[in-house]
Order: structure tokens, then sequence, then C-alpha cells
């Protein structure tokens, strides 16, 4: 599994507001590979009707992706998100692997108990995919903000194939939009901050892992290439932490780590 963050890898990440973990063993990533197929194809012993799952988008456009609701859209490799994999048995246990649990402890306090926020699949198909505009990992509807994400690369993560695209150093600058309800950024703000001299292209081999802050200003392109591009994706949150919401009852969160 993945080796323990030593002090100047911490010193690096709060610097950058990313970094590089390494690469999972063979026969996990080869797990994972192979459960979100049979869970897109509708072959998997799981429970569907607890997942958010989106078709992506024929367009390559964000706004023409499927609707984000639960329950199965029918068996085909082209979903763009698949979430709530917490309730999946082989993707629960890679989330709970001790180097996880490390990296909570570090962030929130070794006393802290931890839930998910959410633990999800995202996809961008062979020439096919959704851009993803630029924004930060930020909820209005909570009471506090989840503060990191564990991003794993299922398939290689390249420039062609729409890897994600950071802004080092972006998660010192704050909230950039505050009032928007997921931290997408506004056109204007994009065009003044998000300039290709200052963006850097996150490209991962398969198995690899990065450490995310939740508050660095990320985006995605389109696949160009005729290799999917498929990743899980869990951001990691206080247990305490409530949500805000009263037209609808209230979120509940899967705790992973009770200390």
């Amino acid at each position: 599994m993945l080796p323990k963050i030593t002090d100047s890898q911490w010193a690096e990440y709060l610097d950058l507001g990313y970094l590089k973990l390494g690469r999972i063993d063979s026969a996990v990533l080869q797990q994972m590979q192979t459960r979100i197929d049979d869970i897109m194809l509708g072959q998997a012993n799981t429970p569907y009707d607890n997942m958010l799952m989106q078709l992506d988008s024929a367009t390559g456009a964000y706004e023409d992706a499927g609707a984000q609701s639960k329950g199965f859209k029918g068996p085909t490799l082209d979903y763009r998100k698949i979430q709530d994999l917490e309730y999946d048995p082989v993707f629960l246990s890679y989330l709970q692997a001790p180097i996880f649990a490390n990296i909570c402890a570090h962030v929130h306090g070794p006393a802290a108990p931890i839930a998910i926020q959410r633990a999800m699949f995202m996809n961008k198909p062979a020439q096919k995919g959704t851009f993803l505009p630029w924004h930060q990992d930020r909820w209005t509807s909570y009471d506090r903000d989840p503060q990191i994400t564990v991003w794993t690369a299922l398939d290689p993560a390249t420039r062609e194939n729409g890897c994600v695209q950071v802004i080092p150093r972006s998660h010192q600058f704050g909230l950039i939009n505050p009032t928007h309800p997921s931290g997408f950024l506004s056109k204007a703000q994009s065009a003044a901050i998000c300039t290709p001299d200052r963006i850097v292209h996150l490209e991962l081999q398969p198995g690899e892992v990065a450490l995310l802050h939740n508050y660095l200003l990320h985006a995605s392109d389109i696949n160009r290439s005729t290799q999917s591009r498929r990743a899980f994706s869990v951001c990691y949150m206080d247990a305490a932490t409530r949500c805000l919401r009263k037209k609808r009852a209230p979120r509940t969160f899967t705790p992973v780590f009770v200390r």
C-alpha cells in the first residue's frame, strides 16, 4: 500500500495544495477497475438505489450532462459520475486503508471521528467526456468546510484524456466565489485567475494517488483520446459536520474512522 507521508511531503502539500502519494498495489487497482465496470453494466451486487448515477453528456458541455439522481440508468460504460460508493464493499474497503486514516488524523487531529462527504467515480469515456469548469470543492450547505480529497487514477490520466488541472497554491487564496453553492468560479474569475501560465496538468499513472486540498482550484477537459479516464475520488470530513439545508431532510454522512 502507500507509504506514510513524511514531514517534508506535508510541507510540500501545504505549500502547493496537492501531493502525489505514490501508487497502490496492482491487485487492488485491478479489483476497483473490474468492480466499477461491473457497477456501470449492472452486474454488481451493490445497492444501486442508494447511489447517485449520472450519464455523460453527448456534447462535452457540463450543463448537458445527464440528471444527477439516484438509481441505475442502464448498462453502459458512459457514466460520468457514480457517487455514494461508500455503500459498495470494494470501494469502502479501499477508502478505509490505514494511510487514509493517518492523513485524516494529521489534518483533523487524532481524536476526531471522520466521515465521508462523498466517495465517487468520475469518468471521461474515450473520445467523450464532459468539461468540468474551474472550482473549489466547497459547499455552502455545511456548517464547516471539508478539507481534503484523495484522488486515485484507475486509468492513465493525461492531458489528452482530460486529467485534472490545478492552480498551485490557489488554496491559499481562501474562498474565491463564496456565494456559489458548490464553489464554482464565475467566467470572469476563471479568466482572471486560471491563466495558461499558472495551470499544472496533474498527470497520473494507473493506480497513482493524489492528495488535494479542497480549496485548490481545479478543472478538467474533455477526453480527446481512445483511452478512458476513470478515477475514484474520496472527500473526507469531520464527522461532526452538520447539513444546514432546511427545505429537505438533513443529510447524514457515513462514518469511516471512529476514534
